[in-house]
Order: structure tokens, then sequence, then C-alpha cells
């Protein structure tokens, strides 16, 4: 199958970035005018798009670009209304089948092992199964105490803010933004300031959400939560003394 347009690998996920989906359907718009437009039909920052800046070339002004799923990039091709918009929803869809088709050949393979494997060895992996789960559970009575303790912390989809991880860490909540855009884990200036750029982007979530002035224009803000995976990577990457683990809630 021709690659039309690269397809990326997001976490696991087939992904495109906007782009490149931009060019090959020949839209005639300045690519930062037209996504605003295509986000307004009801797509969501985190997660149908992630947006990032890349420097051309390695030099000049970054410019605004986003991995998008293969679902946003299909509605978005079908809203084109053009044989380029049509021809591009008709290659994600064989993109997606192809990917389906891989992972059932990888189930199939599975099951031809372990079709093959003895009675013993299915039942000593049955054993290391159960051993494993049992430590589980006393790993997870050991931290029953800690996840009491940052339940105070913790937002109702189970993200926490800057402020409270900077609590946690023992330091202001601006010297953290500072720390982490010296760094260059967030961005440090335009529209998306105090956003991770895309390869941290698994440790956080950023949420879009948007302002009314009181000249009645709207304008896009960003809004950056720390996954509990991050917390750990933020301290590490500031060098900080050593706290207690973020139990999984």
């Amino acid at each position: 199958m021709n690659e039309l347009i690269p397809i990326q690998d997001n976490d696991g996920a087939q992904a495109v970035l906007g782009r490149d989906l931009h060019k090959f359907l020949e839209v005639k718009d300045r690519y930062n005018d037209w996504f605003p437009r295509m986000v307004a039909y009801g797509f969501s920052a985190g997660q149908d798009f992630t947006e990032f800046s890349v420097k051309p070339n390695g030099a000049g002004r970054p410019r605004q670009d986003h991995v998008i799923t293969l679902d946003m990039a299909k509605e978005i091709s079908m809203i084109q209304r053009t044989d380029k918009g049509k021809q591009a929803r008709q290659y994600f869809i064989e993109c997606e089948r192809k990917a389906n088709e891989a992972r059932d050949t990888s189930v199939e393979n599975v099951k031809s092992v372990v079709a093959q494997m003895t009675r013993s060895e299915i039942l000593q992996i049955a054993m290391n199964a159960e051993q494993e789960r049992l430590a589980l559970e006393a790993k997870n009575k050991e931290l029953e105490p800690k996840a009491e303790a940052y339940s105070s912390f913790i937002e109702a989809d189970g993200k926490y803010s800057v402020g409270a991880v900077a609590k946690m860490l023992g330091i202001g909540q601006n010297k953290l933004f500072r720390e982490l855009r010296n760094i260059g884990v967030f961005i440090a200036k335009g529209g998306m300031k105090n956003t991770p750029y895309q390869q941290y982007m698994r440790h956080f979530e950023v949420k879009a959400y948007t302002i009314t002035h009181s000249d009645n224009s709207e304008s896009v803000r960003h809004t950056t939560y720390v996954q509990p995976s991050g917390i750990d990577f933020i301290r590490k990457k500031l060098n900080l003394p050593s706290i207690d683990p973020i139990p999984e809630l």
C-alpha cells in the first residue's frame, strides 16, 4: 500500500500529523487558520489531537503542528468534500484494516504457541500469574495509606494540577513552571506556553477551554495536568529529593 500520508505511532495507535494532512488535501487556507476551524467541529485536545511546536529544519521560528488520531483525520477528510478528501479517508480506512489484520495475526500466533504447550507448562504459567497477583495485592494494601494522603491533591479525573505537584515536591508553582520551561519539558512562549512538548505528553494531559473577552471576542487557553507517572518524571528531571511513590489510583 502506497503511503499517501505518513502514518505516525502515537503510543501504539495510528495517527497523522496535521500539516501532512493539510498538505495532501491541498487546502488553500493557511494551516494555522484551517486547523482551528476543523477543531470547531467537536474535536478535543488531548483526546483527538495533541499540539506541539517544531523548528523547520532545526532553525527559525517554531511552527505549530498537531498529532491527530486516525478517526479525527477521517472526519476532517470527509468534511473537505473534495476528491482529495475522499481519497485520504479511504486511505486511512485501509491503514486501519492493515493494522487490524496484523493484530489478528499476532493473536493467532499466540494461540498456536499455546496449543503446542504441555499441560505442565500451562500450569506453571498459571502458578506464576497467581504469585504475581498475590504480590500485587500485598503491594496495594501497603499503598492504601499513601493513596489516602494524596487524595486531597488529585482531580476528579485522576490527574494532578501543576500546583498540587509543586506542593508535593516542596517548591512553588511558578518556580516549577519556570524550571520545566528552562529544561525544555514545557513550551516557553506562544499560545501553548506552559504545556509539554509532544515527546513528554505521556506524563501530562492538556485541556483547552475558551475565554470570552469584554469585547465578545474569544480566545483558546490551555491548562496542563500531570499524570501520576509525571510526578516522579518531574522529580527526576529537576534532580529533586526522592518522595514516596504515588500509588496508582
